[in-house]
């Protein structure tokens, strides 16, 4: 969970002609399923895309990461640049110490939705309480459950070479053997 918090401001309302306060406020935010699911219901587009988010996407998606209670809408437009960098750093944090290797340099090119995300959860009997997991958790844990699940890979000609090498090696120390 990442905590922002919205200093005390004097503003100006340019419409009534008048100054007025706003209090400081705190907001508590989670980059998860749940949020993930309802900024596309909104905005009807993919939100783990490379396209670049406008500033009223990004300040939505803050807004439906929210699960701070009886925010009001305007202490949205009071998020600074620095508060949507914190909020950048905490969506790309891996959230895990689980690394994987590289793989074979093929980028998968598959849009990934909120729906996409759901359907791995239930093809990987994943529970709904883990969609208020931090998203990339939750992601790791459905790339492991793809590796745990999938067949083992056939060994190449040389790969299966060098291993035989060394079990015959192995043999032939442990009888004290020439071949």
């Amino acid at each position: 969970m990442l905590t922002i918090v919205i200093p005390a401001t004097e503003n100006y309302d340019e419409e009534k002609n008048l100054f007025f306060e706003t209090k400081e406020q705190i907001l508590q935010l989670e980059h998860s399923l749940v949020s993930l699911s309802k900024w596309e219901s909104k905005w009807c587009k993919p939100f783990l895309s490379k396209e670049d988010k406008t500033i009223d996407e990004s300040l939505d998606y803050v807004r439906c990461m929210t699960i701070t209670q009886h925010v009001k809408p305007d202490t949205y437009s009071l998020i600074t640049n620095a508060h949507l960098e914190q909020v950048k750093a905490y969506i790309d944090a891996p959230m895990t110490a689980t690394t994987f290797a590289k793989g074979d340099g093929t980028p998968n090119r598959e849009i990934i939705t909120a729906e996409i995300i759901y359907y791995w959860m239930i093809a990987f009997n994943i529970p709904f309480d883990c969609q208020k997991w931090h998203l990339n958790r939750l992601l790791t844990l459905i790339n492991v459950c793809n590796i745990k699940n999938a067949p083992p890979k056939k060994m190449g000609r040389k790969e299966l070479l060098e291993r035989n090498k060394a079990l015959n090696e192995a043999r032939r120390q442990k009888s004290h053997s020439k071949g």
